[in-house]
């Protein structure tokens, strides 16, 4: 294990997807974040996580008969997969002194080189009870209680970094806003400089991860100033402000000496959304072995020998035997419909056309999007040799109309049930989503254009031939070429902007009963040549090590 004097760059993320076990993440942020730290451990890059315990994790979801998602908390035993370390670290949080304590997870890369993520834990002995509760909810409560596990994660973070001796760190990383309050820990650190702001961005790395105003976590001044208090108090204080709140974003912006948005189209879009900054793109990417199942790893194994340290090697997939591909995603999708038909009684067929679909439920996804006329869909599932459609995912317990797309689809789910086999996999976490990934035949993506800031599971999807169908946004701009990697839906952002929603549904259900359908049961050959470049053009690109690379040469090191 490296010493922790030796680690240069600290990678603060308020959630962290490591693996099922540990509920420390809600969905694709915190997964990307567990991807980006698994690809630093394996080019053997010096990177320590910096996250949050979440005691309770984010919430384990059930269903009812009526389509109503129903939220309980999550038990899990940090001792089961972290250890607990002697340091401790102190912030103030409305006059009060919380302290926080610190679990370790080494996380080990392919040749070996371990990595660590660090947990901060307010739950410590002598913290009065809402001080300790502060670490046990992923996305909890209301602004106090984010603006107290942003203090956490930002100073606490900063500080217990230094607790630990870890004195080599060059550069810290801001996974999205919620960790911006460190510029300011920093800002004070160097407040005996001259230009002290200039000090902090040589050392800060900011990405935004959100494509609308209304994303960015902001607090209004009050209660920042009631909850910091003297954190504000001199230099820093005109520096911590933007119209009269704490915008956690701009901290980002302001502090940060290299900037990114997480695809290209994001980076255009964050660039008008915040004139004046220099904000670059560096296109999200997926772990590349730990997101392909194991029957094609196999086969990446025996004819793409080094893929799995070397993602570029996927571009050979082109030479390797069509049935063999074919035989590899059909042990992916005999898994996947196991699962299914064990747990839901589902009674889904490996040789039946399936369409898969799992993200958060939120309503500018479009999740029931596919149900859009009904008619038409059995229509088409009437004249082929059959359809089968798997949904997965949770709406945050606060998002009531995220609640209400699960109730719609699930309806919907029942007025096909007599003529198309569906199902809602209940409680979506990575377990599921690896399944899912390389077990469906094509993968639907229905956002509102330019909301989908990158999206990564349809990258996951390529690494194991699965084709995407999906609407021009976000990472999809760059990975679509029609007809060879997968098939868009609606007109080309260059036509018009926004989605014409009509017209998306129409073309959805057209190339569906005209092109995909008959392409997956009527060309075979075809369909497995699509499955290749997916594979070739897709994930020998979309992947965590080259972005890792891109970070690296970009923003990490000078």
């Amino acid at each position: 294990m490296p010493e922790f004097k030796d680690l240069s760059v600290a990678y603060f993320s308020m959630e962290i997807g490591i693996m099922p076990d540990i509920p420390t993440y809600s969905g694709g942020l915190g997964v990307l974040a567990g991807d980006t730290l698994r690809s630093c451990a394996d080019m053997n890059i010096p990177v320590m996580g910096i996250t949050l315990l979440y005691k309770k994790g984010y919430f384990k979801q059930d269903i009812d008969s009526h389509g109503n998602q129903v939220e309980s908390e999550v038990e899990w035993d940090p001792y089961a997969f972290l250890q607990a370390m002697p340091q401790e670290a102190e912030v103030s949080i409305e006059g009060r002194r919380v302290r926080i304590k610190a679990w370790l997870y080494n996380l080990v890369g392919s040749a070996g080189q371990i990595n660590p993520i660090i947990f901060l834990d307010t739950d410590v002995p002598g913290n009065e009870d809402y001080d300790k509760k502060i670490t046990h909810h992923l996305y909890g409560h209301d602004d106090k209680y984010r603006l107290a596990q942003e203090i956490v994660l930002g100073i606490g973070g900063v500080r217990m970094l230094e607790s630990m001796g870890c004195t080599g760190i060059k550069k810290y990383h801001m996974n999205e806003g919620h960790s911006a309050l460190l510029a300011l820990e920093l800002y004070n650190r160097l407040s005996g400089q001259k230009y002290p702001i200039d000090g902090v961005r040589k050392m800060c790395v900011f990405t935004t991860h959100t494509p609308v105003p209304a994303g960015h976590d902001q607090f209004p001044k009050e209660l920042a100033e009631q909850m910091l208090g003297n954190m504000l108090e001199g230099k820093v204080r005109k520096e911590a402000f933007y119209n009269d709140k704490l915008n956690m974003t701009y901290l980002g912006l302001r502090f940060s000496e290299f900037v990114n948005g997480v695809a290209k189209k994001h980076g255009e879009v964050s660039r008008t959304m915040f004139p004046g900054y220099h904000i670059e793109s560096i296109t999200n990417g997926v772990h590349s072995f730990y997101w392909t199942a194991e029957p094609m790893r196999k086969l990446f194994n025996q004819y793409l020998p080094g893929w799995e340290n070397d993602p570029f090697n996927l571009r050979y997939i082109l030479g390797v035997p069509k049935e063999e591909i074919w035989s590899a995603h059909q042990k992916s999708k005999e898994a996947l419909i196991r699962l299914v038909n064990r747990q839901y009684k589902a009674g889904m067929s490996r040789e039946i056309f399936t369409i898969g679909f799992a993200r958060r439920a939120a309503t500018y996804k479009r999740g029931d999007m596919l149900f859009s006329d009904v008619d038409r869909l059995l229509k088409i599932a009437e004249k082929c040799k059959g359809i089968q459609i798997i949904y997965a995912g949770k709406a945050h317990p606060k998002d009531a109309q995220g609640k209400e797309l699960i109730k719609r689809i699930i309806a919907k789910m029942k007025e096909v049930g007599h003529k198309i086999k569906v199902c809602y996999l209940k409680n979506y976490d990575m377990g599921i989503a690896k399944l899912l990934v390389s077990g469906v035949d094509i993968w639907l993506n229905t956002p509102q254009r330019p909301q989908e800031a990158s999206g990564t599971s349809g990258m996951k999807a390529a690494h194991n031939g699965v084709l995407h169908f999906s609407v021009l946004d976000g990472w999809w701009l760059e990975g679509h070429i029609e007809n060879v990697t997968g098939w868009s839906i609606g007109v080309h952002p260059e036509v018009s902007k926004e989605n014409i929603h009509e017209e998306d549904v129409k073309d959805m259900y057209n190339k569906l009963e005209y092109i995909i359908i008959p392409r997956f049961y009527d060309e075979r050959d075809k369909w497995v040549e699509m499955m290749k470049h997916a594979i070739a053009i897709n994930g020998s690109f979309f992947n965590t090590h080259r972005m890792v690379q891109q970070y690296v040469s970009n923003a990490y090191f000078e």
